[in-house]
């Protein structure tokens, strides 16, 4: 069938992005779902760091490739035999899990091996390409486009009642941000949680610890916008990185991807505090850190992808959290885009003043 979809074909273009026009809106093919793959209608898709950082060269994907990893959408056909069904809706996620290697049996802890080397690739968990042209997939997802083509262990299926725009943020933004508080973090009641960044994963991950019982939750941006946004969800205290020189939490969450933001996320880390990183940084960023501080204090420094998360797992646990009024996962979004408009939303991203832009399917 032939498709619309944002395909990156060169990387390391300037900026804006509105002008220099990275990722080509155009028609593609796309082939059948093999065996234990589905054919899915996006419906709504939202734009990551995990995006940009391809577009600008700070992840390193082979191109042409189309773009978006943080998507749903309802499947339209079935390949082969699977416990789905045309007309289910589906949660993107932007991991596959083979559930046969051996960090698969960490719970989480680990990523997927297999899974791992196809989004190196640009393929499909078993290998294969079902775009046209030569142009690759995104993590196994390739969002930003009409439709696309999955594994079935890259979705999770969810009810009806939750909206594609929810169901879009619970396999990225939600997953990652959230699952790194549930998951690595693990607050105790009466304990701080401090998220240093309030883009979308920053502020899942506010949003799912103010969803605990007696845990104080703290907001930490350069952003001032930012700050008033995380004030008025709930934070209990807000402040720029400065400001937060004598704050101390016994879990803090660090959500930028830059050096400077996981050194600040360190020294507001209490003695015996964990200090959770799940930003992507540049791969050749690196960090002055003192390691007597670590040890002398007793605290801990985990790197979590994915939010350690086993989406099948994770996800309904956060739905259940929404269902429950706990957790307004509405609230990330800060604008619709349009497909056509994506170049543009690559530039709020780069400047720091989205928390989540959607492009919504089903409205245009």
């Amino acid at each position: 069938m032939r498709i619309r979809g944002a395909v990156l074909e060169t990387i390391g273009a300037p900026a804006p992005y509105a002008d220099s026009r990275p990722l080509r809106v155009t028609e593609l093919d796309l082939s059948d779902p093999g065996d234990g793959e589905l054919l899915v209608r996006i419906e709504a898709a939202g734009l990551c760091h995990s995006d940009l950082s391809v577009v600008d060269g700070n992840r390193v994907r082979p191109v042409p490739m189309l773009l978006g990893h943080e998507a749903a959408g309802i499947i339209e056909k079935v390949g082969g035999t699977s416990d789905l069904t045309v007309g289910q809706r589906v949660v993107m996620t932007f991991l596959p899990r083979c559930g046969q290697c051996s960090a698969c049996a960490t719970d989480g802890l680990a990523p997927c091996l297999p899974g791992s080397a196809a989004n190196a690739a640009g393929t499909l968990l078993s290998g294969a390409v079902r775009l046209g042209d030569g142009v690759l997939h995104h993590l196994g997802v390739s969002g930003f486009a009409t439709h696309a083509v999955v594994d079935r262990r890259s979705v999770v299926p969810v009810a009806h009642d939750v909206p594609p725009v929810v169901a879009s943020l619970l396999g990225c933004a939600v997953l990652t941000g959230g699952g790194a508080v549930l998951n690595a973090g693990q607050p105790k009641p009466g304990q701080t949680v401090a998220v240093v960044g309030m883009g979308g994963v920053g502020m899942a991950a506010m949003l799912t610890a103010l969803a605990h019982d007696d845990v104080r939750v703290i907001a930490v941006d350069r952003l001032p916008d930012k700050l008033v946004r995380a004030h008025e969800l709930g934070a209990h205290e807000v402040f720029t990185p400065e400001q937060a020189e004598t704050v101390r939490a016994e879990v803090v969450i660090e959500a930028v991807g830059h050096p400077a933001a996981l050194e600040t996320a360190i020294g507001l880390t209490a003695p015996g505090g964990k200090t959770i990183t799940v930003g992507l940084p540049h791969p050749d960023a690196r960090l002055s850190l003192s390691p007597l501080a670590l040890v002398a204090q007793g605290r801990s420094l985990i790197g979590s992808y994915l939010g350690s998360a086993v989406p099948a797992r994770d996800i309904p646990r956060f739905v259940d959290l929404w269902r429950a009024g706990r957790l307004p996962v509405e609230a990330l979004v800060s604008a619709t885009v349009s497909l056509d408009q994506i170049n543009a939303g690559m530039d709020a991203l780069a400047a720091g003043t989205a928390v989540r832009q959607i492009i919504d399917f089903g409205h245009g």
